[in-house]
């Protein structure tokens, strides 16, 4: 009798385990970004977010590995937010990069007050 009472109890217990695990759903990616190209004007970015991560613009500076402030910077305010893998081009307004040129490019997912959400940063060298 105790053991049929305790076999009920824990098979309710598993019951409610597996309908938490079941409303709880798939967790949310986290943001990504990478620099996927560099250009002499502008720079190749994928990228992915959730629509809850607040994401406002991709933020891109560029310029010398060991400088203080970038020589070229773009921000690219049309950005798709569904969770799915995205790509974009950002066009960069400043001092082009040279072929041979080696550089630091920073990307970063911005909110709306320009607070990172996820960045990245390359150094490259543009063949």
């Amino acid at each position: 009798m105790a053991t049929v009472r305790i076999f009920r109890k824990l098979l309710i217990a598993g019951g409610l385990g597996v309908a938490l695990v079941t409303a709880a759903g798939p967790a949310s990616a986290d943001p990504t970004i990478d620099v996927s190209g560099v250009g002499p004007g502008n720079v190749a970015i994928d990228y992915s977010c959730e629509a809850s991560a607040g994401v406002a613009a991709i933020d891109v500076m560029v310029g010398a590995p060991d400088a203080l402030a970038p020589s070229a910077t773009g921000k690219q305010t049309d950005v798709t937010c569904d969770g799915s893998q995205q790509s974009t081009v950002v066009t960069l307004t400043g001092a082009p990069i040279s072929a041979g040129q080696t550089v630091q490019v920073r990307a970063a997912l911005v909110d709306s007050g320009d607070m990172v959400v996820h960045g990245q940063a390359k150094v490259v060298s543009l063949s």
